[in-house]
């Protein structure tokens, strides 16, 4: 019964493995020259020229909010048109009211100016 469990084990240590070695290796390899600049605690190696902690705005989660949401629709669509024929007009007229619910959503958030960007 435990011998089931064996390919699944070998994949958890083949995976732990792999990371081990994807965290270890570029410090043993990687070029080591530190300076001034390098240990600034920013990505860009660049001095700051402002506070890290300033405020992004509004709109930009807003859009990526509304993008997912979006997004997901098409997800959705996808098992619909793979079982079309099955569902006949009942599964027409469902995609129909789910679409119709997502474009009156669609046309309230365009309304709202989500998607302007001052």
């Amino acid at each position: 019964m435990m011998i089931d469990y064996l390919p699944l084990l070998i994949l958890f240590v083949v995976a732990a493995v792999f990371a081990a070695i994807a965290i270890i290796m570029p410090s043993l390899i990687g070029p080591k020259n530190p300076n001034k600049m390098k240990q600034e605690p920013i990505e860009s190696g660049m001095i700051p020229f402002t506070d890290a902690r300033q405020r992004f705005p509004v709109q930009y989660y807003m859009v990526a909010v509304l993008f997912i949401l979006f997004d997901i629709e098409v997800v959705f669509m996808y098992p619909w048109a793979v079982l079309l024929n099955k569902l006949k007009v009942f599964g027409l007229i469902e995609m129909g009211f789910f679409l119709l619910i997502l474009l009156i959503g669609y046309v309230y958030v365009w309304r709202k100016g989500a998607f302007e960007w001052d």
